[in-house]
């Protein structure tokens, strides 16, 4: 079963997000909140894939997985 969630960069790292991923992805430059609750431009390069992941979204998408987060 997916998960409510996906994950997009914007703003120099990964994020998630509630929204419905539209056809396609989301276009560059498009504004969605994420589950930290800040408002990120979607940036869709190669490298931002490779960015760090914004912790407080990882917190909220293991919540939503109902998978703890394992100390590492």
């Amino acid at each position: 079963m997916p998960h409510p969630f996906r994950w997009q960069p914007g703003e120099g790292q990964r994020h998630a997000t509630l929204k419905p991923r539209p056809k396609g992805g989301f276009p560059d430059d498009a504004q969605i909140e994420t589950l930290c609750g800040t408002q990120i431009t979607v940036d869709n390069s190669d490298v931002a894939w490779l960015w760090t992941t914004c912790p407080e979204c990882n917190r909220g998408a293991h919540e939503l997985a109902g998978t703890p987060i394992v100390p590492g």
